[in-house]
């Protein structure tokens, strides 16, 4: 029989005896519990989805590697997460059904937006993010596990699209076929950094490729930036893929199944203060990798919009739904923000360019 969440949390290192672990809410991937001890320390215990996340003990040594590199430098333990060791020194506990399970230290007074709330929040965002860039500069990001395989190889990811449109499971396409043939037509955008990162004009970096807006903790007070957290991505990549993504899940203010296209709308107040917020902390990056910073962006709100919609031909397989056509809203708004990077693309270049 499996064990309580409670069983499990007293297999760490905890400071005191665990008295209470209750349901955590955040993620929707990992199982979260919030675990509290008579010392009064408190404790975030999760259980990891091996579903999600194939190689679980490569994740925690990734984890684990760049937790501690990041400790060397941040004085603040409150601006870097800090994994807990099992009760046998390992980074993780698997239980009899196979679960794999990790501990950190909870993080106090501190919130994370799911949306942001002025401009100010998304600076103090980059700010955390480009941090996390900056300190992880020098570590070798060739020796990460690749925790998901091509997960931000763009080329290989049309190449999924490609296939389901040619299947058309769940009969869908026809209803679709305007939605698929722009995204098609960007296909040769979607190549660009990966050959970059091949020919070598961009540096390997050790990237936390989820970095959304809900993946940054500030403190709850004072809302200044803390750190970021869902560490479970974090594998080599490049700077433009934080960038971009948080510029896209960031920067419009919309739901992200929002049915009225006409709110998804590129604000570039936001999109400025996140790049001055972000390259002031990122610290030295190459020239090409500044001026690339807006595809990034652009790249990872094509590769969601082809991920989404595909799953939407295939009949919402994947990505959760709610609601009949919810995919499809979220496909679209992702559209409708790529076509709102077309029509800004020379103010979203004109952001970073003061910082060649």
């Amino acid at each position: 029989m499996t064990k309580q969440p409670i069983q499990i949390a007293e297999q760490f290192r905890t400071d005191g005896s665990v008295t209470a672990c209750t349901p955590h809410a955040g993620g929707f991937i990992n199982h979260s519990f919030l675990a509290e001890t008579d010392s009064g320390k408190r404790y975030l215990l999760q259980q990891v989805s091996s579903a999600v996340f194939p190689d679980v003990p490569g994740l925690m040594d990734n984890m684990l590697r760049v937790t501690k590199h990041l400790s060397g430098k941040e004085q603040d333990s409150r601006k870097v997460l800090r994994v807990v060791p099992a009760q046998d020194g390992a980074s993780f506990v698997r239980d009899e059904d196979g679960a794999y399970w990790r501990m950190l230290v909870f993080i106090e007074n501190s919130v994370c937006l799911p949306m942001l709330e002025n401009t100010k929040d998304f600076y103090e965002a980059a700010v955390a993010i480009g941090r996390f860039q900056h300190l992880l500069g020098d570590f070798p990001a060739e020796t990460l596990c690749e925790v998901i395989p091509g997960f931000h190889h763009t080329p290989g990811r049309f190449a999924q699209f490609h296939r389901v449109i040619e299947e058309d499971p769940a009969g869908r396409l026809a209803e679709v076929q305007e939605d698929v043939d722009f995204l098609l037509s960007l296909e040769g955008d979607g190549a660009a950094l990966q050959s970059l990162l091949d020919a070598g004009e961009l540096p390997l970096r050790v990237a936390h490729n989820d970095a959304k807006i809900s993946n940054v903790l500030l403190d709850s007070n004072t809302h200044e930036a803390l750190c970021v957290i869902d560490l479970d991505t974090v594998m080599p990549g490049l700077t433009a893929f934080d960038y971009g993504e948080a510029i896209r899940s960031g920067a419009c203010g919309a739901k992200e199944d929002e049915p009225d296209l006409s709110k998804v709308t590129l604000n570039m107040e936001l999109v400025n203060s996140f790049t001055e917020g972000f390259l002031q902390s990122c610290g030295s990056l190459t020239k090409k990798e500044i001026e690339t910073l807006p595809l990034g962006a652009k790249l990872m709100t094509l590769e969601n919009g082809i991920r989404i919609l595909g799953d939407y031909i295939a009949g919402d397989v994947y990505y959760v739904s709610h609601y009949p056509k919810q995919n499809l809203y979220r496909a679209r708004t992702q559209i409708k923000l790529l076509k709102e990077f077309e029509a800004h693309w020379d103010e979203m270049c004109d952001a970073v360019s003061a910082y060649l």
